[in-house]
């Protein structure tokens, strides 16, 4: 009998590297994968602090109005979107210190961005028109 590798010890080894490769491939293609950068969907900025600090009641509707559009300058300098609400949002503040026509504005904007919102911004033009913003 030969000294060496037995048959079923040779296939064995050819297995083993079958599947060490078959793991190398599928490593690199999920490290690949983690690598890609997507660019975001929507500007956030500071839209969430802002929020927070509005149901905080930290700053006036003015302070948080100015940084909000300080927002809206960074993200067309970007071209993103705005994200949900933010416009609806603005436009709130804006009916809380009677900017009448860009509370509407704004609230028209977010119903052309998110069609989904048209009951709710419907809903509070509604109560604009008979005389209760952002109430």
């Amino acid at each position: 009998m030969k000294r060496g590798v037995r048959p079923g010890a040779r296939m064995s080894l050819i297995a083993v590297r079958g599947m060490t490769r078959a793991s190398s491939v599928a490593a690199a293609v999920l490290l690949a994968g983690c690598a890609a950068q997507r660019q975001p969907l929507y500007h956030w900025g500071g839209y969430q602090p802002q929020l927070y600090e509005y149901f905080k009641g930290e700053k006036g509707p003015e302070a948080q109005i100015l940084a909000l559009e300080s927002e809206v300058e960074k993200a067309r300098s970007k071209g993103l979107a705005l994200p949900p609400g933010f416009n609806a949002h603005l436009g709130l503040l804006y009916g809380g210190v009677a900017r009448d026509d860009q509370f509407r504005q704004q609230l028209e904007m977010e119903k052309t961005q998110f069609p989904e919102s048209s009951a709710y911004m419907d809903f509070l033009l509604h109560k604009f028109k008979s005389g209760q913003p952002g109430k």
